[in-house]
């Protein structure tokens, strides 16, 4: 082969590089601003004031493509697939309770995204702000709006594997007091002092004495629910396989993931409910793989994400084993049943 025709080979190959490089940049452009655009038979959705403060609404992110997309959105709690009012404030994650939001977002930067916390009140403005170390993952706030929480991801982007690494952080929203990290609290495991080095925590859920939390301790392989001390900066292992941790309204169960042998890898877990005083486990009646943090309706329904058509859909569940999930509002995630007390 001659050198011109080996130029004109090279010349051809990276003119298909840059076609399909421009092919790319061209429908990644199209698909955003299809975001853009409202979906047509998707949710009524109009601008307006969402407050944290107002009983029987339940505040949520919008995942609707259109003007308002991620931005915290409202409708009542009795008609959550009902029209909605948008906020204008923009959040990845979100949960609030007593007045006191948190809310994760991105920060759009020229080479990569960065990502932080806003502590805000019940208007939704600003209080606070603080820089989260990796992609947002868990959000909750106390029952009296005293603490929040976060977990966010900084290495790795799924609880699927086990190749990935979490950063949880509290703050106290009165005072600011900061903890950036779980990890510096002392862990005791089976009765003992325990320490390892790969010791991981996400998802925590929050008792009403500001004091008490619970969250999931991941090491050597294995999760398990811990309950957290605020005051003596402990935390004790309960119970072997719990993810992603909720604490129901009157202190006496917690709902979580579990993961269950047999089902795939990359979507292995069920909804349990777990009695805090017996330690009975409860399987919920939802079949499909909940990867999500789930949250009390009340005392006798659990509300969670699945995967929809539109970034994800949200579903409820008797929270005893009976009856069955049902769909209840459409391109939804983050709800949080404002004035409930539930944290």
């Amino acid at each position: 082969m001659t050198l011109r025709s080996r130029i004109l080979i090279l010349a051809a190959a990276l003119a298909v590089l840059a076609a399909i490089a421009l092919a790319s940049v061209l429908h990644a452009s199209a698909r955003a601003e299809l975001r853009d655009h409202t979906r047509a038979g998707g949710p009524e959705i109009t601008p307006g004031t969402v407050t944290l403060t107002t009983p029987g609404r339940m505040v949520f992110r919008n995942m609707a493509w259109g003007p308002h997309r991620d931005e915290l959105t409202t409708t009542p709690s009795s008609d959550p697939a009902g029209p909605r009012t948008a906020s204008g404030v923009k959040c990845l994650r979100f949960y609030a309770a007593s007045g006191t939001g948190v809310c994760l977002q991105a920060v759009h930067g020229p080479v990569s995204d960065t990502y932080r916390a806003l502590i805000l009140d019940a208007h939704l403005k600003e209080r606070a702000r603080y820089d989260v170390p990796g992609i947002p993952s868990r959000a909750r706030v106390s029952p009296t709006g005293h603490y929040a929480a976060w977990t966010a991801f900084v290495g790795g982007d799924s609880y699927a594997g086990t190749n990935f690494s979490t950063r949880t952080a509290i703050v106290d929203t009165r005072t600011g007091a900061y903890i950036p990290s779980l990890e510096a609290f002392h862990i005791r495991k089976d009765g003992r002092a325990y320490r390892s080095s790969d010791a991981n925590f996400w998802g925590v859920t929050f008792a009403p004495d500001d004091r008490t939390f619970y969250a999931t301790l991941a090491t050597k392989g294995s999760t398990y629910l811990v309950r957290g001390d605020l005051r003596t900066r402990t935390v004790t292992t309960l119970h072997q396989n719990v993810e992603c941790p909720s604490l129901s309204p009157d202190g006496t169960r917690i709902a979580y993931k579990k993961r269950v042998r047999g089902l795939p890898k990359d979507a292995p877990w069920h909804l349990y409910v777990l009695d805090l005083r017996t330690m009975r486990e409860t399987p919920l009646a939802e079949t499909r793989s909940v990867d999500d943090q789930a949250v009390w309706k009340d005392t006798h329904t659990v509300v969670y994400a699945l995967p929809g058509d539109y970034g994800a859909d949200l579903y409820e569940v008797p929270a005893d084993g009976t009856g069955s999930s049902r769909r209840i509002s459409v391109s939804a995630v983050s709800p949080a049943y404002v004035g409930s007390g539930v944290g």
